[in-house]
């Protein structure tokens, strides 16, 4: 009897001291002196820490085996991909569309990083869409909006998202119009900041009209850093920052969106996309294939993608559904192999954490609340499917949940639980190379925001107090903040 008491008592002591010590390594830094241990590997153990240059956003896991990097090289052939329409010479590479927005993976996500505005009217947006969707309609609608099975009513001609291209002699759907308008925002110091607002409409229409209750919603592709780093993340460490009736008083209220997991076949904290409205990286594989390319998989069979039963001409289209690729066009194989490759993009390592500049501006970050949503750290769970990624001590910079923004950024469509107010809170790692990697430096769901920032300048709602903090900044302040993100 001793002996097991002492064994169930050693067992306890030796789990309370692990719990102790990952909540002592993810507690809020205290001084700004110096940088925290462990710091400059923002991705932990998977951390890429070689050459800075347009290519630093697409390295494997530092700690990925060498077996296990081939697998990587052939989930990144997958997300390079070009598919083309049906029928083909190939089955491996045919069904696209017929409707989609990009041939591949990485015409959207540019070397793994951050898509952009249009640059001119010439330029065709590949990189950024507008979501549709209408209220509910019918008592069944609603009832699957209420039950969660569903996060949207998808226009009833064009489906869930405009698409801009069409497989050859079929029309695309419309086109994206963003009109600009200027607004000036003067710090306190007298400085002129100049914010564009943007208006966004669709023209071109080549299926008739879009339903009078339709909402609009703008997306960028956002960058692909430390994916599988997020997703493991346990979900109790996620809901612990959760506070939706601000309980603390802090006037920050995250709280988490709760989707659909097509595999669970039940509702389950969400995570991915610009307001949390996929459960797993799968589900948002699945989602942009079948979605931005047309792509069927094992979680989305049907081979015409978005086009609706509205479309007959599009419906009636060749598909690339073949038993060579498990009755799909992107078989059981390619999904776990991109699957793999997007959950082992590697976050590069910090730069300059010592930097005076630097620490002065992580400081501010902590003075003016802004890590209360982009909160900085975490270690994460075991997960024998995701060796690489399991119990690391990471850097994201997010809740992961969602939070009010203000009716400045409200683009006014609800997504599962989300509010047309709320958005996800985006991961900052990386941030700083986004003008290295995709030579740019818009920011935001739909890259109004030019530079960092105007970023901040656009925060409101919860992020108010915090945006009026910067605001009222020096000039040298801000620099420092600036920094600071620069280093991430």
């Amino acid at each position: 009897m001793t002996s097991t008491y002492s064994l169930t008592g050693l067992l306890s002591t030796l789990l309370w001291c692990s719990l102790t010590a990952a909540a002592v390594d993810t507690a809020p830094a205290q001084q700004f002196l110096r940088a925290e241990p462990n710091e400059a590997f923002a991705g932990g153990a998977t951390t890429y820490t070689g050459k800075v240059d347009r290519n630093v956003l697409s390295h494997p896991s530092a700690n990925i085996s060498f077996e296990r990097r081939l697998d990587f090289r052939i989930g990144d052939s997958v997300f390079r991909k070009l598919w083309v329409s049906s029928p083909s010479s190939t089955t491996a590479s045919d069904g696209l569309g017929p409707l989609y927005n990009a041939r591949a993976c990485q015409q959207c996500h540019i070397r793994d990083g951050r898509g952009h505005t249009p640059e001119s009217a010439e330029d065709n947006a590949i990189s950024m869409f507008l979501r549709l969707s209408i209220p509910p309609q019918t008592e069944q609608q609603q009832r699957l909006l209420e039950q969660g099975r569903v996060g949207t009513i998808p226009e009833p001609t064009y489906g869930g998202q405009l698409q801009d291209f069409a497989v050859p002699g079929l029309a695309s759907e419309g086109t994206m119009t963003i009109r600009w308008q200027e607004q000036i925002v003067t710090l306190a110091d007298g400085t002129e900041v100049s914010l564009r607002r943007p208006d966004y409409s669709v023209s071109n229409l080549s299926y008739g009209p879009l339903h009078p209750q339709t909402m609009l919603s703008p997306r960028v592709a956002p960058p692909m850093t430390g994916l599988g780093l997020l997703e493991a993340i346990s979900d109790n460490d996620i809901l612990s920052y959760a506070d939706p009736d601000d309980q603390d008083g802090d006037g920050i209220s995250g709280r988490p969106n709760r989707v659909w997991d097509s595999q669970q076949q039940q509702r389950v904290t969400g995570r991915f996309g610009w307001k949390a409205g996929n459960p797993t990286l799968l589900q948002q594989n699945s989602g942009a294939f079948n979605g931005d390319i047309g792509i069927s998989t094992i979680l989305k069979a049907d081979p015409y993608g978005d086009c609706t039963d509205q479309q007959t001409a599009c419906r009636q289209q060749p598909h690339g559904n073949t038993p060579a690729q498990d009755n799909l066009e992107a078989s059981h194989t390619m999904s776990e192999l991109l699957l793999f490759y997007t959950r082992n993009l590697a976050v590069p390592a910090r730069r300059d954490i010592n930097n005076p500049e630097v620490l002065a501006g992580k400081a501010l970050f902590y003075q003016t609340g802004c890590h209360s949503c982009h909160r900085p750290k975490y270690r994460t769970g075991d997960h024998a499917s995701m060796p690489e990624q399991s119990d690391q001590l990471i850097w994201p910079y997010t809740d992961l949940l969602l939070h009010d923004m203000g009716e400045g950024l409200a683009d006014h469509r609800p997504e599962f639980s989300a509010s047309g107010y709320e958005w996800r809170t985006p991961p900052l790692w990386g941030i700083g190379l986004t003008q290295i990697v995709n030579g740019h430096t818009q920011f935001l769901h739909d890259g109004r925001a030019r530079n960092l920032l105007e970023a901040i300048l656009w925060h409101g709602g919860e992020a108010e107090p915090a945006r009026n903090q910067v605001i009222n900044m020096s000039s040298t302040e801000r620099g420092q903040l600036l920094r600071f993100l620069e280093s991430l």
